[in-house]
């Protein structure tokens, strides 16, 4: 199974390490902090230029990307079919 991170990247479910939502973890010091390192060291991508709503923490070939999606976190698990039924209120 695929899954569509927005622009043209689309990528196995077995490479799929977590989906986060970035407001939520950008709240989290040591997470700012964690992704700050990450881009200083190239393993950050921008999938666009859009604002990001989410990260994609992955590994393929035994080296570690972390994706940075428009696409909010919600609509990924729906795609990755985490979860079937959400209600947002």
């Amino acid at each position: 199974m695929f899954i569509h991170l927005g622009g043209d990247v689309v990528m196995p479910m077995k490479d799929v390490i977590s989906i986060m939502d970035l407001e939520a973890c950008s709240k989290s010091g040591i997470t700012k902090e964690f992704l700050k390192t990450a881009e200083d060291e190239g393993f950050v991508k921008r999938i666009s230029e859009d604002e990001p709503k989410s990260f994609i923490l992955s590994e393929k070939d035994n080296k570690t990307v972390i994706y940075l999606s428009p696409i909010s976190s919600i609509t990924l698990y729906k795609r990755a079919g985490f979860i079937d039924n959400i209600s947002l209120k």
